[in-house]
């Protein structure tokens, strides 16, 4: 009997496992492993600072969205042997893989800027990319009263490169619906040189930071936090005072990943670009968060990466070349407040651009502007990520980034 190895059971582990576990010939078995049994929808982090989800709410049972095809395994992965073809988990046992799919994920790492997790930790400086961390921010909202309140995004890369924004939109409008945005300045601290990577969305969301009256502090490259004087410090020498600080920490791929050596300086596994094969193995792919392509973190990514990566894997058992079909391609909803949302589609090549989206003309979803569209679409995607994309069924959506309904110039 071969194996698959399926190391991660998010979003790009689950949909992986399933899909193989349809696809592989008699003679494969597919095992998936994770530290726990707790799966979490990430994008529903946001939601819970602002009462709009509950935290009980985004969680469910790892295995129970794998199929019963798969053998399922819950224990901390230690070290990668990509040369013997192990993986010694937690409880000393070894496994051993022909193919190895990668989807680790990537980590936040707030103990690496200095001060960050020192005496306001969890109290006045806060990060909603936890569940622990998003249900504490919750609880210190509701004490909130006004001030500075300071949204930080520490560096690049991160999961989802728009949350940091979207959580300034939704800070700005349930201020406002609290009665205390006249007593709060909102400070918007980014170490790019806009709002956002991609230069015509940068533009659209740097317009909505001005009329929102939010303050933009851009080229900040988060340095220090200087708890004695509440301040956050960038390596320039820069100074941005807070009373409450909601920061993005700084991320990096899987311990595993790093204590085994397969990462890049920041724990991401090197991978192609096109066909998610890694550059240094041929028999480890990888998807997800955990690779170190040039493109979003996002649910998205993993989506239409597993809609190449099956077909790869078997080009590689019959021997035959691989198919470089991942164009980059990313979208995701921006909530922007006072339920509505933008949404932009792109790929390595392709910026942002207005339009509709996915059908011409028609949509129903507009591209880089705001509707209440938009925003039930965002709220949709969460049935449809628990009941189709994690069981590696179908979306009607292509995986590559198509033109139809976009505008340039």
């Amino acid at each position: 009997m071969k194996e698959l190895l399926v190391l991660g059971a998010g979003t790009g582990g689950s949909l992986m496992a399933n899909k193989m576990a349809r696809m592989l010939p008699a003679d494969w078995r597919v095992t998936v492993v994770d530290q726990d049994d707790k799966h979490i929808y990430q994008p529903g982090l946001l939601f819970v600072p602002f009462g709009d989800l509950r935290p009980d709410e985004l969680v469910r049972p790892r295995m129970n969205l794998i199929s019963s095809d798969v053998r399922r395994i819950i224990q901390p992965i230690d070290r990668i042997d990509p040369e013997a073809k192990t993986v010694a988990l937690g409880d000393g046992t070894k496994l051993t893989w022909d193919i190895l799919v990668v989807a680790t994920g990537a980590q936040i790492r707030p103990d690496q800027t200095t001060g960050m997790t020192g005496q306001f930790w969890r109290k006045d400086l806060h990060e909603f990319y936890s569940l622990e961390g998003s249900t504490a921010l919750a609880q210190r909202l509701e004490r909130f009263e006004g001030g500075r309140l300071v949204v930080n995004l520490a560096d690049m890369p991160i999961k989802c490169p728009v949350a940091p924004l979207e959580f300034t939109f939704l800070a700005d409008a349930w201020l406002k619906k609290q009665g205390l945005r006249d007593k709060t300045e909102l400070v918007f601290v980014t170490p790019l040189d806009g709002a956002f990577t991609k230069p015509t969305a940068a533009r659209a969301l740097g317009g909505m930071l001005e009329n929102r009256n939010i303050s933009a502090v851009t080229n900040f490259a988060l340095s220090d936090i200087d708890a004695d004087r509440r301040v956050a410090r960038s390596y320039d020498g820069r100074e941005v005072d807070f009373d409450l600080m909601v920061t993005v920490p700084l991320h990096g791929g899987a311990t595993p990943i790093r204590a085994s050596g397969l990462g890049d300086d920041l724990g991401f596994l090197p991978t192609h670009k096109h066909t998610l094969q890694s550059r240094d193995y041929p028999h480890i792919f990888a998807l997800g968060d955990a690779t170190d392509l040039p493109i979003s973190k996002a649910g998205a990514v993993a989506h239409f990466q597993g809609d190449v990566l099956p077909d790869n894997i078997l080009r590689y058992i019959d021997g035959r070349p691989l198919w470089p079909g991942y164009d980059g391609h990313a979208n995701c909803f921006i909530e922007t407040g006072h339920n509505k949302a933008m949404l932009i589609d792109f790929n390595y090549d392709t910026e942002p651009l207005p339009g509709r989206f996915p059908l011409p003309g028609i949509g129903p979803f507009s591209l880089l502007a705001e509707s209440e569209i938009n925003h039930l679409g965002k709220l949709a995607f969460k049935w449809a990520y628990w009941n189709v994309l994690v069981k590696g069924d179908e979306l009607p959506l292509d995986h590559r980034m198509l033109m139809y309904g976009k505008r340039s110039g």
